[in-house]
């Protein structure tokens, strides 16, 4: 029997972009425009594009703007709003609170931030074409550290052959990085903290028991983390257009 179509997205679109400073006094992170669009429909539209029908979209820092934003989309993708105006619950407490907007079912979580510029297939159908519910309890797409634009960490993860993950731990340097894209089964909440917690406690959780695994991102991955990144990542894009 063939598991249940992923249908719903869970976006990330709360937090404060403070090292988008000065961009983000008045605008916040996910309506950042790159490449003429907004960071957050750069999500959304890929959403849409590979299935997704119905996203979820959490609101807290100029929480007015980002609702306004997305309830002009006009292209069929159904938006609901999680509203964290009171309390700022980071990524783990801000899907645990939406949890009755997503559903029963395992379902993409996004940062409204992960842009990347595409392989020959799109990365997150082959993300929902590589889960496997019955071995994972997450699967994370995970882009290479060393030709990441804009990055400058060292790296977050081991990957093996099968695609399990393990923490980078006493390396210098681990060869991939959590590209912000997940799929996450909506049970792993059932036991984590009340308030504000990291999506970090499920991923470590995860590899405790050898369940959490990566797909290796086709194309490149852009880190839109800083003011100066938004020209890097239009130049990129840029060049990408005219070197197919």
């Amino acid at each position: 029997m063939s598991e249940p179509r992923i249908t719903r997205a869970f976006v990330l679109a709360a937090g404060l972009g403070k090292r988008m400073r000065p961009v983000t006094a008045t605008t916040p992170k996910p309506l950042v425009e790159v490449a003429g669009k907004a960071l957050i429909d750069h999500a959304l539209d890929r959403a849409a594009e590979a299935g997704i029908d119905t996203a979820v979209v959490n609101v807290h820092y100029l929480a007015d703007l980002v609702e306004g934003h997305v309830a002009q989309r006009t292209d069929g993708l159904k938006i609901l709003v999680s509203d964290e105006r009171e309390t700022l619950l980071e990524t783990g407490g801000g899907v645990k609170k939406a949890l009755d907007l997503v559903g029963a079912a395992p379902f993409v979580v996004m940062n409204s931030d992960s842009f990347w510029l595409e392989g020959p297939t799109p990365n997150l159908a082959r993300l929902i074409e590589r889960w496997q519910p019955e071995a994972m309890d997450l699967l994370l797409l995970v882009a290479p550290t060393a030709t990441s634009l804009g990055y400058e960490g060292a790296g977050d993860f081991v990957m093996a052959p099968d695609g399990r993950l393990e923490r980078r731990g006493e390396r210098a340097v681990a060869p991939f990085i959590y590209a912000g894209v997940a799929i996450v089964k909506p049970e792993l909440f059932a036991d984590t903290p009340d308030g504000a917690f990291s999506l970090n406690l499920l991923f470590d959780r995860a590899i405790a028991r050898e369940r959490l695994y990566g797909l290796r991102l086709d194309g490149q991955w852009l880190h839109v983390g800083t003011p100066e990144a938004i020209q890097a990542a239009e130049e990129r894009v840029k060049a990408s257009a005219r070197h197919p």
